[in-house]
């Protein structure tokens, strides 16, 4: 009976309950959707490298290794030596290990030197290879495969000539030897985006006329470089995997313990855990603005509620000359704000879907992101449930109000 009553109610006042219901819907949308996002971001964040067991580099930070390594952020300390290299691939736990060489840059770009076994072995997201839908990998020494971001904001095509910078913020190109642009990387939302890939002998090759990081005066033909040996005599870090996750801790024990050089060996996972806690500051701001949003709205239904007293003094004398308790006006109106808030919710859990509908390929093809579309989690429905919560004790204040309101009240004219 209460329940047809309530419906009713809302019914009569169709217009002011859909605008409070779309408030509603809407902040939940937003407060579902930041989660998503953040979780989205979070997931993308930790597959931004997969399938690599360990990384190794110059003894530093696990932070600032797989900062410089993987996102290409900061410098090295040190490099590590082409013997020590040597030596850790020998070891009979690794599988594959990929060398990466930093340090030279293309127009605010980082310049990564490496090898072929980088497209092969690099994963992101879960275990997705790098692809380049345009061209090719490297095949000539003067070959550059460019990320995503790199081509789209320089203009770039295959084909296209491109020339190297020495350092990360130096005027001294080496323009004497240009590469081709080979192959173009699709987006991954990874730091291989923002990338231009060399082959290591090609870092070599551009350094063969510098001495302790000047240029010499003599310029080599290119010619004469291809017939060089262009082996490296360090690298800047190493990603590797192992025959065995069982061999992990123990090859990890051995690379940090290896008395050549100091040499550190990070496992990615636990890196990209400690830089989360550092930069995922950012995403209790984020939960905290879209509920100050749910809260805004709910004090909106509060405010709607209180303003209908006035105007439902008659209709609530009516009920209680018909026999209602006052307890019965106060269910009536808490019920009322329940049915709205959950509404609101459902309403919102439907935006919510069709926004990851539309908006799903633009995010992940425009910033790396991820939104899977699944089911509606226990987080998400406690979520939905805290709001139809808040709406019923949101209500009690108007409901408490028409509580005390006296029968004669209701029935008294006023002129």
């Amino acid at each position: 009976m209460i329940l047809r009553l309530a419906i009713g109610s809302l019914c009569a006042r169709a217009l002011t309950v859909g605008m409070t219901i779309l408030a509603i819907a809407l902040s939940v949308t937003l407060f579902l959707g930041v989660e998503k996002i953040r979780t989205g971001a979070r997931a993308s964040f930790a597959d931004t490298i997969s399938g690599t067991d360990l990384i190794v580099g110059a003894r530093s930070g696990s932070v600032q290794l797989l900062l410089y390594s993987v996102f290409r952020i900061g410098n090295a300390t040190n490099n590590v030596t082409w013997d020590s290299y040597q030596d850790i691939k020998s070891r009979p736990e690794v599988d594959w290990i990929v060398p990466i060489s930093l340090g030279d840059s293309h127009r605010q770009f980082r310049v990564m030197g490496t090898t072929s076994g980088f497209f092969e072995h690099y994963k992101y997201r879960g275990g997705r290879a790098l692809e380049i839908p345009e061209g090719h990998g490297l095949e000539d020494l003067y070959d550059a495969v460019v990320g995503a971001d790199v081509a789209a904001t320089l203009g770039y095509a295959v084909g296209d000539p491109i020339v190297v910078s020495h350092g990360l913020a130096s005027f001294t190109a080496h323009d004497d030897q240009p590469f081709r642009i080979a192959g173009i990387i699709a987006k991954t939302g990874t730091p291989v985006d923002r990338t231009v890939i060399v082959s290591l002998e090609a870092i070599e090759a551009i350094h063969v006329d510098w001495q302790s990081g000047a240029k010499s005066g003599q310029i080599t033909p290119r010619e004469v470089i291809r017939d060089m040996d262009l082996t490296p005599t360090a690298i800047t870090a190493a990603l590797v995997g192992v025959k065995s996750r069982l061999q992990v801790f123990g090859l990890q024990r051995w690379i940090n313990d290896y008395p050549e050089e100091p040499v550190l060996a990070i496992l990615p996972g636990v890196a990209l855990q400690e830089l989360w806690q550092i930069v995922g500051v950012a995403e209790t701001a984020l939960i905290g603005v879209s509920a100050m949003v749910v809260v805004t709205a709910l004090i909106g239904m509060m405010a709607m509620i209180f303003s209908s007293l006035n105007e439902r003094r008659r209709e609530m004398a009516i009920w209680r000359a018909m026999g209602a308790r006052p307890s019965t006006i106060l269910g009536l109106l808490v019920l009322e704000a329940m049915l709205m808030a959950a509404a609101g919710a459902l309403l919102g859990l439907g935006f919510l879907y069709l926004g990851l509908v539309i908006g799903q390929p633009w995010v992940d093809a425009a910033f790396g992101i991820w939104l899977p579309i699944e089911p509606p989690s226990p987080r998400d429905a406690l979520a939905l449930g805290f709001v139809i919560g808040a709406a019923a004790l949101t209500s009690l204040f108007p409901a408490l109000r028409a509580y005390r309101l006296s029968l004669a009240d209701g029935m008294m004219v006023r002129i």
